[in-house]
């Protein structure tokens, strides 16, 4: 087949002139079972005083299995015969392109892979985040349920039941930016396999934890807290790497609506296991299923698409094409962060953001229990339709911000539409809420609220890494940190403003730091990458 191959070129390439090297491109067809030979090599021959150099390529034609065709390359230099052939030469880099962009080899030998082999990496990188923060919120969460029969059984009362359900942020809070630190400079595989290990881990012990005494239940919650802290640095740090910008948008949204599902889901498995096998149940099958998660990770998974040796070829082009190599992080220029005004958008806009989001989830069973008279039961059940509401909306603003990228609007424009909608959404029904007269119109307003609150995603949640693809784990952590200093204090203050005032009091609050934040997002914010 090598003889074939090069009596072909010869034929249809060589010459005793000089070749330009754009004029040289031949190429034949040739009938043949798949090759068994590599599909590109180099030909040298040395005819009197010129060196002629041939890549001889090979690919599948579109026109049948069967049915090969040889390009050839060739390159003609001047040539001493008393000097040793060179060993290489350079070809043409638009020529080389033109074999490697039409990538009909990549989709004939895909083919004949199954279908499970052609599931792009990159999706199935986004897949695992998803899972992993489906595991985060369900373990989250769990303890929001069990919390009332642990507390029956101990004897706690509300003060110590707040105290622990606080304790989670104590370590949360601490690892927002030391997470992103990390990742940002050892990798988001390493850092992200730490925390869903370490958190599973931390809510299998909880039942043991709590036997031993409330000290031990308040260490175990705080280092779940720390494992659960670096999820979202580490998340973003892999996705800046893997994920093209025109799918970003859709990207995130999946892995937040992951979140949002785990919520939903730990809320509704968790009252049928501490009813059919009692509370500590909930937290050795959740912890549980964070080893399995973790398998997975370590086989499949990797920081970057440069670490990925099994990447096919069309896949990591596609990623390199539409994205920027990004280097390994030695250290974190610090000033120049902090010195952006694009940087402080975030953390303020993220700061207003979660004042609102996180008094909604936090206070909303409260909420339809006093104000809408339902009873427990029922609040819990409704509490879970802002949660599928989220998801859903989530995705949608992820796939019509994606959408909009690749029809040419620029990302600024599109980061700042999407979340002025999840600004104003939410700011125009709550403030629909002192209007209404009917619980079920309450309800669907709170659920309105929530969704367009989703659109999030596809703005401030999505800036990190179009700003600052290589400190996107940093900035994440900067900007969530101020997210859940909004979410303590903003829940604690609402509880100031019910002892004094009303529940449209605590709504206005929110209405007018959603406000606020608006403002600073479209007048500082951008879509450009303003750190490198």
């Amino acid at each position: 087949m090598n003889s074939v191959m090069a009596a072909g070129a010869l034929l249809y390439s060589f010459s005793s002139t000089p070749l330009n090297p754009s004029d040289s491109f031949k190429k034949f067809s040739l009938t043949e079972r798949r090759p068994k030979f590599p599909s590109r090599f180099h030909l040298t021959v040395l005819p009197e005083d010129r060196c002629f150099v041939f890549q001889i390529s090979a690919r599948r034609h579109s026109g049948g299995r069967g049915n090969w065709r040889l390009w050839t390359d060739v390159k003609s230099n001047p040539y001493d015969v008393s000097i040793k052939a060179p060993d290489s030469v350079k070809f043409n880099s638009s020529i080389d392109k033109s074999v490697l962009d039409d990538d009909d080899e990549e989709e004939e030998l895909g083919d004949e892979l199954p279908w499970w082999k052609q599931f792009p990496k990159r999706w199935l990188i986004v897949s695992l985040c998803f899972s992993a923060f489906l595991l985060c919120n369900m373990d989250r969460v769990n303890m929001s349920i069990a919390i009332l029969p642990m507390s029956a059984e101990y004897n706690w009362n509300p003060q110590t039941v707040g105290l622990i359900q606080s304790s989670f942020f104590w370590g949360y809070l601490l690892t927002q930016i030391a997470g992103g630190i990390w990742a940002d400079t050892v990798g988001g595989k390493l850092v992200l396999g730490f925390g869903v290990i370490w958190w599973s881990v931390a809510t299998a012990l909880t039942p043991v934890a709590a036997k031993i005494g409330l000290p031990f239940l308040l260490v175990v919650r705080a280092f779940m807290g720390i494992g659960e802290g670096v999820a979202m640095p580490a998340m973003n740090n892999i996705l800046s790497k893997w994920v093209p910008v025109a799918e970003r948008s859709r990207s995130l949204a999946l892995v937040y609506s992951g979140m949002y599902l785990g919520s939903v889901t730990g809320l509704a498995f968790s009252p049928f296991l501490i009813h059919q096998f009692g509370w500590p149940s909930v937290f050795f099958s959740f912890g549980s299923l964070g080893a399995v998660w973790f398998s997975v990770w370590l086989n499949k998974a990797h920081s970057s698409p440069l670490d990925d040796p099994q990447l096919r070829p069309q896949e990591k082009k596609l990623i390199f094409a539409n994205s920027v190599s990004k280097e390994p992080v030695k250290s974190i220029p610090w000033g120049m962060i902090l010195s952006k005004p694009p940087v402080w958008a975030l953390i303020v806009s993220h700061f207003c953001h979660n004042w609102g989001t996180f008094i909604l989830l936090t206070w909303m069973p409260t909420y339809y229990h006093q104000v809408l008279k339902f009873n427990l039961t029922e609040s819990g059940l409704l509490c879970v339709l802002p949660w599928l509401t989220m998801a859903f909306s989530a995705n949608l603003g992820g796939w019509i911000a994606d959408t909009l990228v690749s029809r040419g609007l620029s990302v600024t424009t599109v980061r700042k539409i999407m979340q002025s909608i999840g600004f104003l959404g939410p700011a125009f029904f709550l403030t629909q809420l002192s209007h209404v007269d009917s619980p079920a119109m309450a309800v669907l307003c709170m659920a309105c609220s929530q969704g367009t609150d989703a659109f999030s995603q596809s703005g401030l949640y999505s800036n990190h890494q179009d700003i600052a693809p290589r400190y996107s784990g940093v900035l994440l952590g900067l900007s969530n940190t101020a997210g859940v200093l909004a979410g303590v204090f903003g829940t604690a203050a609402t509880g100031y403003i019910l002892q004094h005032g009303s529940w449209d009091d605590v709504f206005k609050v929110s209405v007018g730091l959603y406000l606020v934040g608006t403002v600073v997002w479209n007048l500082f914010s951008t879509g450009e990458k303003i750190l490198d």
